[in-house]
């Protein structure tokens, strides 16, 4: 497969993405995760079927990411790759298969993951609007007690790479959707189920 090719919308909720060369030639992400899913869902023989653990979840979402993103899924790969000789050496223990068995489900969905990743260029995206890999300062008004006047830093990023505590928001989140395609200055509207919020973009770099 060739490049991927760029993608750039613009006006509010739009999306700009420049992607690298594709890590392989790509197969549906369904087709990709049910190929590694034959570990997780190996029976015991200890004199008893063990019930196969369900499949995690896969997004419906273009399974974009980071550089950083990318390398996190990296190293979570050889730390399940790692844990099995131990727990496979440890026999049947009942224990020890039963976290065998999650770490082949948790390996089987890395690894789809990592099959359909689309690796985004942050130097190719555009300077003067939000896209993905952007970090983005915002003002946000002041719209309850709860909700007072504030400045806040969110970095979109992909849905594997999302982390709350560390301002990172998934692309496919209700705030990046907001933010996607808006310019310094410019405000928007962030809707939660407890209450909309306007933002007014304060600064955009890219990391």
């Amino acid at each position: 497969m060739g490049c991927v090719q760029s993608e750039t919308r613009s006006g509010a909720g739009a999306t700009a993405l420049a992607f690298e060369e594709p890590l392989q030639a790509q197969a549906p992400a369904s087709i990709c995760y049910s190929r590694v899913m034959n570990r997780a869902f190996v029976k015991e023989s200890d004199g008893g079927e063990a019930e196969p653990l369900p499949p995690r979840r896969i997004s419906e979402f273009p399974n974009h990411v980071t550089p950083a993103g990318l390398e996190e899924l990296k190293a979570e790969l050889g730390r399940l790759t790692g844990l099995r000789p131990e727990l496979l050496a440890r026999g049947d223990d009942p224990a020890s298969q039963e976290g065998l068995r999650r770490i082949d489900r948790d390996l089987a969905y890395v690894e789809a993951r990592i099959s359909s990743a689309l690796l985004v260029d942050l130097a190719a995206q555009p300077r003067d609007e939000v896209a993905f890999g952007a970090t983005v300062t915002v003002d946000q008004a002041a719209g309850s007690a709860s909700a007072p006047a504030a400045q806040r830093t969110y970095s979109i990023v992909g849905e594997d790479e999302a982390d709350a505590d560390a301002g990172k928001v998934s692309h496919a989140s209700p705030l990046a959707q907001a933010l996607l395609g808006a310019q310094v200055g410019q405000t928007v509207t962030w809707k939660r189920p407890i209450g909309d919020l306007v933002l007014t973009v304060e600064r955009i770099e890219y990391r």
